[in-house]
């Protein structure tokens, strides 16, 4: 008790100073990166950054900046930070090593986040897939093909590699080729193929439609007939033309040709 009571004597204000300048950095320190990530999170919202990636980011910067504080509050009543921070950068650096497969598609979904060279409901073309996008996760996105299978691309390859978006655009070209026979009128096919053309109204006048023969092949006079529709329209177009080729040619006394082969046969 005397030990104690002349510890007590002996004690000063001033040793008490650290203890209380520290705690009240601890609380002014997190009120002010409440009110950081406040308007980090306004200013987000303002920009229009994606929704699921507002809360990743208001806590990243968050926990960064409670572990800075943390560190600096240590420090302020005596304790050495130096190898305390050594210990964290190692651990972060084998967690980040063990993870970087995981990390690459986290920075690719981040990328296509925010970046958004495809949205959900474009029908995209990428690593050997191709399908409508259903879903953006943070680390994979998510395709379904015409046959209704579910096809998963991790983000990292995804945001580093080429990719064909087919609705980006209001308007796509149809594309056909379309064979007659040798010794068929080829202007009397123009003129066909170009009634048909303005017969359908999903098929825009401009940009013109273009017709023009493509290639004298081994069986056929081959004609590439382009023309443009809105992005929608592209397979009803082109599924619909070619039956109506069909059926109009031989009407018109147009040959389709199919490959044929000549035998000759000699009688000794």
């Amino acid at each position: 008790m005397d030990s104690i009571l002349n510890s007590l004597k002996n004690f000063e204000l001033s040793d008490l100073m650290p203890l209380l300048m520290a705690v009240l950095t601890l609380i002014i320190g997190l009120m002010v990166i409440k009110m950081i990530v406040g308007v980090a999170s306004k200013l987000m919202k303002k920009r229009n950054v994606d929704e699921s990636l507002r809360p990743f980011f208001t806590s990243m910067i968050g926990v960064a900046l409670k572990i800075c504080l943390i560190i600096a509050v240590v420090g302020m009543v005596g304790v050495e930070t130096t190898s305390f921070v050594a210990i964290l950068g190692a651990a972060g650096l084998a967690v980040g090593m063990a993870l970087s497969g995981t990390l690459q598609n986290f920075a690719g979904g981040v990328m296509i986040l925010i970046f958004k060279p495809f949205r959900v409901g474009d029908v995209i073309e990428a690593q050997g897939f191709t399908g409508g996008v259903n879903e953006i996760q943070i680390f994979n996105t998510i395709l379904k093909t015409p046959d209704n299978k579910t096809i998963i691309i991790p983000n990292g390859g995804l945001s580093n590699s080429a990719m064909v978006n087919y609705t980006t655009e209001g308007q796509r070209r149809v594309d056909w080729t379309v064979g007659i026979g040798y010794g068929d009128s080829t202007e009397k096919a123009r003129e066909v193929l170009m009634a048909m053309i303005k017969a359908d109204s999903r098929i825009l006048s401009e940009p013109a439609p273009f017709i023009g023969v493509s290639e004298l092949a081994d069986s056929s006079v081959n004609f590439a007939v382009r023309c443009w529709v809105k992005t929608p329209d592209y397979w009803d177009v082109f599924f619909n033309m070619n039956e109506q080729v069909y059926n109009t040619f031989e009407k018109e006394g147009l040959n389709i040709p199919y490959p044929q082969m000549d035998v000759h046969v000699h009688n000794k």
